[in-house]
């Protein structure tokens, strides 16, 4: 509660009276500072160097400026900062020691800058970090422990950067993180080890990006994932018990925009309690039999070409008993085809599989 806290204390010291004007010494040229400096904003000024600001700073605003770089030791007098904003700033390289002193540091925001090297030792320091906003960079690789001092890391946001691959040991330390955002990437892999240190992960964002195998192996060491989104990457089948380790967790799954043409039978086992599940615009024919229909209350399935056989016929049963009916349109066979699958009469023959009969009945 403490993060929230002070974005809300942001929120209202930045609208309390007016700008005042100091002093190098006080508050930067250029800039306006709020609530006797714990406030320092320099959006937009014109800046070329990054300002010296009291100890008393709590949010230090820098946002579209032309910085270029951080030096070593640029915030060495700044030690009492909790949230940085450094986005739009033309940062091309974060080096070695750029926060050192920032122990306090709970907010850093470097989203749309052109970072594309963060050297090793550049997040010295950041034990209280928090929130790390790297998105919309040019970031291609992660330097094996790059993050192991942000042992309080809870949201990272790594999306539109160029990253290739994930390696064992690039979130080393960081164990406490629950939303990893790597979306609009360039991953073609996440190698077996790679999310082994942030197994408690809830949220897990992986869309547009060229994965075109399901990354099983490194994602089987995850147990508590809720949301998973894996769309429009050219994957064309789920194998077996692809989410089987966190299944009783996930609760929204995004498949969609992926070609996907096939999910193997068991690619649902031990998925329990999802209640959202989005796999339009694919080539999907069928649904496995490991899918329960039970949990979902939103499901999306058009632009697929459905075969309406008694294989969808668990499909059709849940739509007969659902608020939702999701659109999806049969393909197949001829008869059927252009027909919705909940106004199809394809189904009306095929029978009930109880549990009981599958598993024999006993005397």
């Amino acid at each position: 509660m403490r993060c929230v806290s002070w974005l809300l204390l942001g929120t209202c010291l930045l609208v309390l009276g007016p700008a005042v004007q100091g002093a190098p010494g006080q508050c930067p040229s250029l800039c306006h500072c709020h609530g006797d400096l714990q406030h320092v904003i320099c959006d937009n000024v014109g800046l070329k160097k990054i300002p010296r600001v009291s100890e008393v700073t709590r949010l230090l605003n820098l946002q579209r400026n032309n910085l270029g770089s951080i030096p070593t030791g640029a915030f060495g007098e700044s030690k009492g900062l909790i949230s940085l904003h450094m986005q739009h700033c033309q940062l091309r390289e974060i080096g070695s020691q750029a926060f050192k002193g920032l122990k306090k540091l709970i907010y850093l925001y470097l989203s749309n800058n052109e970072i594309n090297s963060i050297k090793p030792g550049a997040f010295e320091d950041l034990t209280e970090l928090t929130y790390l906003y790297l998105d919309g960079n040019q970031i291609s690789d992660l330097a094996k422990g790059i993050f192991s001092p942000m042992i309080n890391l809870f949201i990272l946001q790594l999306n539109d950067n160029k990253l290739r691959e994930l390696r064992p040991g690039t979130f080393a330390g960081a164990s406490d993180l629950r939303w990893l955002h790597m979306s609009g990437n360039e991953l073609t892999t996440l190698q077996p080890g790679s999310l082994d240190d942030v197994e408690n992960l809830a949220i897990l964002h992986l869309e547009r990006n060229k994965l075109s195998t399901y990354p099983i192996v490194a994602m089987s060491k995850l147990r508590v994932v809720e949301e998973l989104t894996l769309g429009k990457n050219p994957m064309r089948t789920i194998p077996d018990f692809a989410f089987q380790s966190f299944g009783r967790y996930m609760e929204k799954l995004y498949l969609d925009n992926m070609g996907l043409e096939k999910f193997s039978d068991g690619a649902f086992t031990g998925v329990t309690a999802v209640k959202s599940l989005h796999l339009d615009n694919n080539r999907l024919k069928f649904l496995p039999k490991s899918l329960e229909f039970g949990t979902l209350t939103n499901l999306t399935l058009s632009s697929n070409p459905w075969s309406c056989t008694c294989q969808l016929a668990p499909l059709r049963r849940w739509m007969d008993s659902s608020r939702n009916r999701p659109d999806a349109v049969c393909a197949s066979p001829p008869q059927q085809k252009g027909k919705q699958v909940r106004d199809s009469a394809a189904f009306s023959g095929c029978k009930v599989k109880s549990k009981r009969a599958k598993k024999g009945t006993r005397h």
